[in-house]
């Protein structure tokens, strides 16, 4: 899969991890985080996982599995969503890109297999809906950063898109007949754009970005944004011991849909104000291994399930309890010193109708 725009990738500096299938690094790492902040970086993220619905029902299905409002959306719009299991814990955080005959879903790539065959069990013989994964026939190119827009519009095929892209929806466009999706949003709280490339344009596309002056970085600066940011994580943050309201991932969440799979619980906490813990960022003084407990006077308050190093800034993400406080709390995360931080990706508001 996309070995031209490996050979690419590695002409410009790229080392390459998991047999060459994950862009570890550019070498630049300092550089693009500089650049995700104030300029433009790209990054190749096409280790995700993509699946497709199709089919009469598939809106009604997606809608019945996840947490948000799939059923609203129109063709060119695009949500945010959380997969959880009966329990209301959380699966995945994906985002459905509609299309007028389809759903593609982006989803984590330690969750591409589990979600297809989770939404595989859910189908009923009358259900007119069909998954595919197609995530080896097409790559996943995140641009990050606020001159993302300035560089993109220099590009013919864009020029008369990017202006009308606004948060929630996504177009396409053409190129040798292939159609591509380019859609706004980085995956993170700062400005960008998400395009879904067939594979045989994933050459050309990536040369076109970086010769539009956007500058290259690799999954290794991907996961130090996403803990600055705040952004959850499969097996980290979001694992069966936790739902999405603890999570902060409230904004992902309709509570005026009705019933889905998991729904009764989350309702019930929201209504009852009963999240007992909460997900913070922290500030630490030095690395500390993921999973060491989060302690405030040598009580045991949480847990860390990600930690990072960025330049001379160590920081992490962990599980709290709400009753042992919040942002500026100081704890102790094994020899590490820390205070609680909050990020920009994560909410911890409770819902009140209307």
């Amino acid at each position: 899969m996309l070995k031209e725009l490996r050979e690419l990738q590695k002409q410009s500096g790229a080392i390459l991890r998991d047999n060459d299938n994950i862009v570890d690094s550019f070498g630049n790492d300092s550089q693009g985080l500089n650049c995700a902040y104030n300029n433009a970086v790209l990054c190749d993220r096409s280790h995700w996982g993509l699946l497709t619905l199709t089919g009469e029902d598939r809106l009604r299905f997606l809608h019945n599995q996840t947490t948000n409002n799939i059923n609203a959306l129109k063709p060119g719009q695009l949500s945010d969503t959380v997969f959880v299991n009966s329990t209301g814990r959380t699966l995945d955080l994906a985002t459905a890109y509609v299309t007028e005959d389809s759903i593609v879903l982006l989803v984590a790539p330690n969750r591409r297999q589990f979600l297809l065959e989770w939404m595989d069990r859910y189908i009923f013989p009358m259900d007119k809906v069909a998954i595919a994964d197609i995530s080896q026939q097409n790559a996943i190119l995140t641009i990050i950063g606020k001159e993302g827009s300035n560089k993109l519009q220099k590009w013919d095929l864009t020029s008369n898109i990017i202006p009308q892209l606004s948060p929630g929806n996504h177009d396409k466009i053409t190129l040798e007949e292939e159609t591509i999706i380019i859609a706004y949003g980085s995956g993170t709280t700062l400005p960008g754009y998400t395009l879904i490339v067939p594979e045989t344009q994933a050459k050309t596309i990536w040369e076109t970005l970086t010769n539009l002056g956007i500058i290259p970085m690799g999954d290794r600066l991907w996961e130090q944004l996403r803990i600055k940011q705040g952004r959850p994580y499969p097996e980290q943050e979001l694992t069966e011991d936790y739902n999405p309201l603890e999570a902060g991932l409230w904004s992902t969440i309709s509570f005026d849909k009705g019933c889905y799979i998991g729904q009764e619980t989350i309702a019930r906490l929201n209504t009852y104000q009963g999240v007992k813990q909460r997900l913070w960022g922290v500030k630490l003084d030095q690395l500390v291994p993921l999973k060491t407990p989060i302690t405030v006077e040598d009580n045991k308050v949480g847990i860390l399930t990600s930690c990072t190093q960025i330049d001379n800034e160590v920081i992490g993400l962990g599980y709290v309890k709400t009753k042992a406080g919040g942002e500026g709390l100081k704890v102790n995360i094994g020899e590490a010193r820390g205070e609680l931080m909050a990020v920009p990706f994560l909410t911890h508001e409770y819902y009140r109708a209307g």
